[in-house]
């Protein structure tokens, strides 16, 4: 990847998007191509396919998604099915058409299983029943998976799927009741210090463990893979299972390699923000999955390693979320 190949960010303004912005402009590549999503409805086959015929890029990152935590997947499954699969059948097609070169689809922890061996190995995916509480979510990134298999072995493609663990970090969403478990808690305490709330709920009881990624860092290893040289890269592609009898999807986890308690965390942020109160675990919210760590021995066996510690992202993300207009909106 040339830094004056032509790159299209899909999702630029998420989380995902923004650090991958980041990264690439700090890393020289600035024939950067993006378009919001009242630009561009890439859940719209025929709009997609006309900006890829007009702006042509060369590489693309697939990091545009309808996304959300526990509440907001439970109560709309069919728009995280329907919009997630229109989403990445639209720029995987046209991404064939057009000729691009590398594709990487950005996925989730979610696709494996609820009950899966932990560590979580990319070998893990369709071994067993899936959350239900996302379920909906989860199929669709596994349906871009097989999508960017599939056009790997019938068309040679080189198309990447790479499932980061849990994220956070600047341009999170802090929406009280759609957003993820980092996020919603950086707000809830904050709140609760601003309104000297003697206490703060946290769903659930506390005990699930998670690992979480600073979304630099996870940008960061996009890169990396991006940039790896054609025979390191074609050799994360996935193999043609009838052939080699191996199920060996073109799939890398991205994570830090360790986790967390619910409860622990909560602690941390109490911390960070300098709340004083209590914390109040509800029970009869529910906690997910029991344990979502990622294995990460494959990215890590290739040359890249996470490097920002779980409290360091913290605060930087707290910083961020202060500064930011969803403080001053609320």
């Amino acid at each position: 990847m040339d830094k004056s190949a032509r790159i299209f960010v899909a999702g630029h303004r998420g989380l995902v998007g923004s650090a991958l912005m980041r990264g690439l402009s700090d890393g020289g590549w600035s024939d950067l191509v993006v378009r919001s999503s009242s630009e561009l409805d890439l859940r719209d086959a025929a709009q997609t396919a006309r900006f890829f015929e007009e702006n042509k890029p060369e590489f693309v990152f697939l990091a545009a998604a309808k996304v959300g935590g526990i509440i907001a997947n439970h109560r709309y499954p069919v728009d995280f099915l329907s919009d997630n699969l229109n989403i990445q059948n639209s720029v995987i097609n046209a991404a064939y058409a057009n000729g691009v070169k590398r594709l990487m689809f950005l996925g989730s922890s979610c696709i494996y299983p609820k009950l899966a061996a932990q560590p979580m190995n990319e070998k893990s995916l369709l071994t067993g029943a899936l959350e239900p509480t996302n379920r909906a979510y989860a199929l669709a990134k596994i349906a871009g998976i097989e999508m960017c298999w599939s056009y790997n072995r019938q068309f040679e493609t080189q198309y990447l799927a790479v499932m980061p663990t849990n994220l956070y970090g600047p341009g999170d969403n802090y929406h009280p009741e759609n957003s993820h478990v980092i996020p919603g808690l950086l707000r809830k305490f904050h709140e609760a210090k601003e309104a000297g709330a003697p206490s703060v709920s946290v769903w659930g009881s506390g005990k699930p463990r998670r690992e979480f990624l600073y979304s630099d860092d996870m940008a960061g290893a996009c890169i990396y893979l991006m940039t790896l040289s054609d025979d390191k890269f074609k050799s994360l592609l996935g193999s043609d299972e009838v052939a080699t009898g191996e199920f060996n999807p073109p799939l890398v986890n991205i994570g830090v390699g360790d986790d967390v308690t619910i409860a622990q965390l909560a602690q941390l942020i109490q911390e960070v923000v300098g709340y004083e109160g209590q914390i109040e675990y509800d029970a009869t919210k529910p906690d997910g999955t029991p344990r979502k760590l990622m294995d990460v021995a494959y990215v890590n066996s290739l040359g890249w390693k996470a490097t920002t510690p779980l409290r360091e992202g913290l605060q930087r993300a707290y910083d961020e979320f202060r500064s930011s207009s969803a403080v001053a909106s609320r």
